[in-house]
């Protein structure tokens, strides 16, 4: 369930594959142990420590309000190093590398006045398949990516 102040993404971001600009994208890595951080929106899954760097992990299809990603072997993180920050998006799989034509990009559609598709930037047409393509910065950069939440009264631990 979305936290509060969050779009509605429940119409189009259901779909099954998803495109990003490659210049956003520090690397690909495979699974690793995600380290759980308490009070945190509910699709940050936790950090993790990269090479001496504690990065958190945010699970796209959580973000998107769909269920949990599911560890199998293909699961994987990508690395998204953004204006100000570095974050690990947890997806399923990433199945190619492709260059997207500017013929084959077509604007955000309008999905009417209840459905805002901030996240998208436009969609590809590849080999007869729709990839929507997101703008990954927005996605991240998104007011309540890391909400730690503060009860009133509550001390430091």
């Amino acid at each position: 369930m979305p936290a509060p102040g969050t779009v509605n993404t429940r119409p189009f971001f259901r779909a099954r594959e998803y495109g990003l600009k490659i210049l956003k994208v520090q690397e690909i890595i495979g699974r690793m142990p995600v380290t759980p951080v308490p009070l945190t929106s509910g699709y940050i899954r936790g950090v993790i420590n990269l090479r001496g760097k504690i990065h958190p992990i945010m699970d796209l299809k959580i973000k998107f309000d769909m269920n949990e990603t599911q560890i199998k072997d293909e699961t994987c993180i990508i690395v998204i190093r953004t204006a100000g920050t570095m974050m690990g998006i947890l997806v399923d799989r990433v199945s190619d590398v492709v260059n997207i034509a500017p013929g084959e990009i077509e604007d955000r559609p309008s999905f009417g006045a209840d459905v805002n598709p901030e996240y998208l930037l436009g969609v590809g047409k590849i080999q007869g398949r729709v990839r929507l393509l997101l703008d990954i910065e927005k996605v991240i950069r998104s007011a309540d990516t890391i909400n730690i939440r503060q009860t009133k009264g509550e001390e430091n631990i």
